[in-house]
């Protein structure tokens, strides 16, 4: 499949202007603070909506349309994997983010060597840059795959692209240049999936025609009978109980998300970014979710469609049925703009990954745990090498995980969810107990994460979201049980490190929070009957 030059012209003007941008954006930029938390003085829009596009990866873009519409089992199912996602902005805008605001750290692991100590920072901080390093390279791997066969350009040159050009915005600009690419990259994908939707919807014969078209079971969005006990996790008590769990971990303790939450003017900017990103996040993975509807119409008054889906393991792939349908029917400089949307969604998942990684290596592994002393000018120079170096691992990664990607893409929200509730729960302890020490937070971690090991190859039944909170209360158990057994007196002084010593005189707010609290339960709520009536 080969593009026309005039939509290659629009992929490189748009690559070239990303670097211009982070240019543009370097100026001023003197020292740690302002490479990694851009300067703090970023507003709560941007930082929203930069959140909602490094979690809008092309996987989802693709995926979720292609469970919607071609999936056995699937439909608006998907809809669910948003349910709890207002609840957990709540728990993190009372629990976590203002405390690390606080504080005032950079990477979120600090909050745990002043809480318990250098070995648990460390241990968290190695934990997180291991996962994400490896499944960023998994991800680069399955993304310029996509954009390989999408563009007719070699794998090799897809990989080299999309990373190279990511990598020099990223060290140049720093969190500013990842902030504000998101935010223009949210843009020029959201432009893209609806311009989808409607020639989807024109070729289909209207919207009448679409819904007239579509199975009715794929238009069923909630399914209240599954309790994610027989191995199918699309139901609605895992999602929303074992959700909430992942959210306020994915939100909370992950470094490549709390480090542009730290980036705001203020705590109330915090506040405000999490409240908006819990409003508008839906609004999002419904569009793309219609478009799935949308594409199951299309596809069942066109079925040849099918054969133009390249043949995977006996099947055909329905992940490339999107960007096949904008190459056919979309006019010349349309597939351009829809092909800047696939990049776009690619470079926001890896630009704030590889700088989070840089933040976590110079502060949790060079600062803390080596005890290295840098000049205000060597610590601007080493976040820089730094960024350079992870972005560059990445994609060394992405070379070497053809072989397992398949299995690997399939079980990410497995993998993830091993590790997400342990490493909450170890936040858990810190903030809302006194007595527990580094020492039962790293033991609750590690059988934590066995118990959800366990679940995955003994009971593989019990469907992975309900990993996020089993591996967390098992965490928070074993942790407070350690501390009672082993009983020695915590000498530390944790005023403003635990919730209940944090107090209303330590946080000063400026806003009023307890009325977005309700507005974002009564929007939970909503989403429940909406998905519940359609």
């Amino acid at each position: 499949m080969q593009l026309h030059s005039f939509d290659w012209v629009i992929i490189t003007l748009y690559l070239i202007g990303m670097i211009v941008l982070s240019v543009f954006l370097s100026r001023g930029q003197k020292n740690k603070e302002d490479y990694y938390l851009g300067g703090n003085d970023t507003g709560a829009w941007p930082i929203a909506i930069s959140t909602m596009a490094t979690q809008c990866s092309t996987n989802s873009i693709l995926g979720a349309p292609a469970f919607v519409a071609f999936t056995v089992g699937g439909g608006l199912l998907w809809l669910q994997y948003e349910l709890a996602v207002p609840f957990a902005m709540i728990f993190l805008m009372i629990f976590l983010l203002p405390i690390y605001r606080k504080l005032g750290i950079i990477s979120v692991y600090a909050y745990l060597e002043k809480r318990f100590d250098k070995n648990t920072r460390l241990c968290l901080s190695v934990l997180f840059q291991f996962i994400r390093a490896f499944a960023t390279g998994v991800t680069v791997y399955g993304i310029s795959s996509v954009i390989a066969y999408c563009t007719g350009i070699s794998f090799s040159m897809a990989v080299i692209l999309l990373a190279v050009i990511t990598i020099i915005y990223d060290s140049i600009g720093g969190m500013k240049a990842v902030i504000y690419s998101d935010v223009i990259q949210m843009v020029v994908l959201y432009l893209s999936i609806l311009m989808s939707i409607y020639y989807l919807i024109d070729l289909s014969g209207g919207w009448s025609e679409v819904f007239a078209t579509v199975e009715p079971s794929r238009l069923k969005a909630i399914d209240y009978a599954n309790l994610g006990f027989d191995g199918n996790s699309n139901g609605f008590w895992p999602m929303l109980l074992g959700g909430f769990f992942l959210y306020v971990s994915y939100y909370g303790c992950d470094q490549s998300q709390v480090q542009r939450e730290l980036s705001t003017k203020c705590v109330d900017d915090t506040n405000m970014s999490l409240f908006l990103n819990g409003i508008l996040r839906f609004p999002l993975v419904l569009t793309y979710c219609f478009m799935g509807v949308c594409l199951a119409a299309y596809v069942a008054k066109h079925p040849d469609f099918i054969n133009l889906l390249p043949i995977e393991n006996g099947s055909p792939n329905f992940n490339l049925s999107v960007p096949i349908f904008v190459i056919k029917y979309f006019p010349i400089g349309a597939v351009g703009l829809v092909m800047v949307g696939l990049f776009s969604a690619a470079m926001s998942s890896l630009d704030s990954t590889i700088n989070s990684l840089s933040a976590t290596t110079l502060q949790d592994v060079f600062k803390s745990f080596l005890g290295k002393e840098f000049s205000v000018k060597q610590e601007f120079f080493m976040s820089k090498i730094l960024t350079i170096f992870w972005g560059t691992l990445c994609t060394i990664f992405a070379f070497f995980v053809g072989d397992i990607s398949s299995s690997i893409l399939v079980s990410i929200n497995k993998i993830g969810s091993l590790a997400n509730g342990p490493i909450l729960g170890v936040f858990l302890l810190g903030i809302f107990t006194r007595r527990t020490q580094g020492r039962d937070a790293i033991l609750g971690l590690a059988l934590g994460f066995l118990a959800n090991l366990s679940f995955w190859f003994f009971l593989p039944q019990v469907s992975w979201p309900w990993w996020n909170l089993i591996g967390c209360v098992a965490c928070v158990l074993v942790g407070i049980i350690s501390a009672s057994i082993i009983g020695s007196k915590n000498s530390k002084d944790l005023s403003g490190l635990v919730y209940a010593s944090t107090g209303k005189e330590a946080i000063k707010f400026k806003v009023n929070w307890k009325p977005y609290y309700i507005a974002l339960c009564i929007y939970g709520a909503a989403m429940i009957g909406f998905l519940s009536y359609i």
